[in-house]
């Protein structure tokens, strides 16, 4: 009997895939590599069911005969390991980044004298309807936070970015990067303290007030589908957290961390070279709790911030600080460093994970920002920030444009450092 391979990556099963797969049985018997969840959120949007899921909807379809992972958006191994006569798949993979995997499975096939038959693209306007609909309930504030989750749970290093407003968030949702035949993204968007003040031209010294900061948060949230995790500095007066946090779980985020500082907040890259003060163990403990009673949903994350070695109080207090909080309901602990090498945040994970495996671990490698991020997830780290780079970029470029303008008294040569009004009107789509 003739051996078909298909590979499928939805959550969804409509009536399209039912005709495909009915399709290819007429051809012989069909094996169905089902897209890992990895791979599904690398090209697609995480998905909503989980691999294992998928894949027991889908052997119950008939049709299938056997239902295998593809453990990558290219087909190559599934095909040298199943050696199929013919590759039945939608005429819809010609453009885009499926236009490569049509191109590598067709010479992968030819090995054998294997061929690939494309079915039409199965359209219907409520399946339209229905999928956008589907894809807009992806930035509903639940399923940001389920991804968040979903990211950890899978064991992968997540990718978090800033973002200062609604345009740097599409930046953050949208770009991507091909490196030998993989696909790299950012994860979620990173709201800092610091971005949110620096674009209003104000000091970082918690001036700027939550409900200034929610109305920019609400932006992001209109243009975007990914987690969020929101820098809260020290989250304020005890009594005064347990309102916020449940303010910023309500409107939409997926996280929030916390630093354990009192008094005046003052950047932690300043380190001891301003008067800066670590609350107590018990205090901060405290306000996690209160913070922890006020949350509703299970996936929202508390995360504790251990400024220990910013102010350089030590590794044993940053250590007995980090186990204090996890016990007192903290979901991750941020630890933060201003030297120039990763050397005592990767001491510092490797103790914490001698006696907590499951904890997750944020950095954010500002100043040690030679640490490639396979070193960090090898010294267990779960989360990496990317904390300010965004807006670090988009101050030098907006000087030299006006510098530009200045200097040549018209606007001609500047535009060669501008994006076309064209590209800028393209950037953001109607709906």
């Amino acid at each position: 009997m003739k051996k078909v391979y298909m590979c499928l990556s939805t959550d969804i099963i409509h009536t399209g895939h039912i005709n495909i797969i009915k399709k290819a049985a007429e051809y012989g018997e069909v094996t169905v590599g089902v897209l890992s969840d990895e791979y599904v959120a690398l090209y697609e949007t995480s998905p909503i069911i989980s691999l294992t899921e998928r894949m027991k909807i889908i052997e119950n379809i008939k049709g299938v005969s056997h239902v295998i992972v593809q453990n990558d958006i290219f087909y190559d191994e599934n095909l040298k390991k199943v050696r199929p006569d013919y590759i039945i798949h939608g005429d819809n993979w010609n453009q885009g980044y499926q236009k490569e995997v049509k191109e590598r499975a067709a010479r992968v096939m030819a090995e054998w004298g294997g061929e690939i038959i494309e079915i039409p693209y199965y359209e219907n306007e409520g399946l339209s309807l229905f999928n956008s609909y589907l894809k807009d309930s992806r930035g509903m504030p639940e399923q940001r936070r389920q991804k968040l989750r979903q990211l950890l749970n899978r064991g992968e290093l997540v990718k978090i970015m800033v973002a200062h407003d609604g345009l740097s968030a599409l930046i953050v949702e949208k770009v991507h990067s091909e490196n030998n035949g993989k696909r790299r993204s950012f994860d979620g968007i990173w709201l800092s303290s610091l971005c949110d003040s620096t674009i209003k031209g104000k000091p970082d010294i918690e001036l700027v007030d939550l409900t200034s900061r929610i109305q920019n948060l609400e932006d992001i949230m209109e243009v975007t589908s990914k987690p969020i995790i929101f820098d809260a500095d020290t989250g304020g007066l005890i009594e005064h957290f347990a309102y916020n946090i449940k303010t910023l779980e309500r409107v939409g985020v997926s996280a929030v961390i916390i630093e354990d500082k009192i008094g005046l907040k003052r950047n932690s890259l300043l380190g001891n070279d301003v008067e800066q003060h670590q609350d107590g163990i018990e205090n901060f403990c405290r306000k996690i709790r209160t913070g922890k009673k006020s949350v509703i949903s299970s996936n929202f994350m508390l995360i504790a911030r251990v400024e220990s070695l910013i102010l350089e109080a030590g590794m044993e207090d940053a250590l007995e600080r980090a186990f204090a909080y996890v016990e007192a309901g903290a979901d991750g602990i941020m630890i933060h460093s201003r030297k120039s090498t990763p050397d005592e945040i990767f001491e510092f994970a490797d103790r914490f994970r001698s006696k907590n495996t499951k904890t997750p671990l944020v950095v954010v490698p500002t100043s040690y920002s030679c640490v490639y991020e396979d070193q960090l997830k090898a010294h267990g780290i779960n989360i990496v920030i990317y904390a300010n780079h965004l807006l670090r970029a988009a101050f030098p470029a907006m000087k030299k444009v006006a510098c530009s303008i200045l200097e040549n008294e018209r606007c001609y040569e500047s535009g060669q450092d501008c994006m076309s009004i064209k590209e800028i009107l393209s950037l953001i789509p109607m709906k």
